[in-house]
């Protein structure tokens, strides 16, 4: 039995780097999330948010030198709760969305732990 808080949710996966985005999805899929994505681009992460059911998301802050903030916008305004991953520092990140967590990249695999859980609790309403 998996008892990773994400087993059996549904993640949105927005990441535009192929090697980071395979090494996560696996991450997640290790843990029991089914990944949805992943999505490289901000278009495909809408489309994803308006065609399938998720339970939260890991959202890359640059996806190839365009910035997020539209799927943040998306997910927030559907209550999809989303953690930022970013590799720039949280700085940016916390003066639009001072209450999301960010997880900077390279990151530790307890770090990536730490924020599934916190992903996982407010998907639950925790």
């Amino acid at each position: 039995m998996n008892d990773s808080p994400v087993n059996g949710l549904r993640i949105l996966l927005v990441e535009d780097e192929a090697m980071i985005a395979m090494l996560v999805e696996d991450m997640l899929a290790d843990r029991g999330a089914t990944v949805v994505g992943p999505a490289g681009a901000v278009s495909a992460a809408l489309s994803a948010i308006e065609s399938e059911p998720i339970d939260g998301a890991l959202l890359d802050v640059n996806l190839g030198g365009v910035e997020s903030f539209e799927v943040a916008d998306a997910l927030a305004k559907r209550d999809i709760p989303f953690v930022f991953v970013t590799g720039y520092g949280g700085a940016g990140v916390r003066d639009r969305y001072p209450n999301v967590a960010t997880l900077q990249k390279p990151f530790m695999p307890e770090d990536f732990d730490r924020a599934l859980g916190t992903l996982a609790a407010l998907s639950r309403g925790e």
